[in-house]
């Protein structure tokens, strides 16, 4: 089964396992659908098309709670990774702390946004990681 977004069950765990008032980072992998796919059916777009429908709201929301975008990239090659797996972009995201990210999450705006996220995308993971 294809993993796209946070499972809300598990959300407040995980958000507790992040330190708090610490800076993170946030890694994308993202796998595009050829079409994007809405819950009313498909559109006559790529999945492609909708992730920057979805990132026009979302770089706005990361910038007002004080993120930053640090690296974006098309994935070529899974060097260390099993053979049937790929993905068409990577994309690191900085926060100044698991709260600021947890704002962002429940602003309306943004919320409404992420249904392009989700039509766009056949496989993700979004993985917090601490700098060192």
């Amino acid at each position: 089964m294809a993993v796209i977004d946070p499972d809300p069950k598990r959300l407040p765990e995980i958000m507790a396992a992040i330190p708090e008032d610490t800076p993170i980072v946030m890694l994308n992998l993202l796998r595009f659908r050829d079409v994007a796919e809405y819950r009313n059916g498909p559109a006559d777009y790529s999945g492609k098309e909708a992730y920057r429908r979805y990132s026009q709201v979302a770089l706005g929301k990361v910038k007002g709670v004080g993120g930053e975008p640090v690296w974006m990239g098309k994935g070529l090659a899974g060097v260390i990774a099993p053979a049937d797996e790929h993905w068409d972009e990577v994309l690191l995201v900085r926060y100044p702390s698991r709260q600021a990210f947890q704002s962002m999450l429940a602003d309306p705006e943004y919320r409404e946004a992420t249904r392009h996220r989700t039509a766009a995308l056949s496989e993700a993971r979004l993985i917090a990681m601490q700098e060192r």
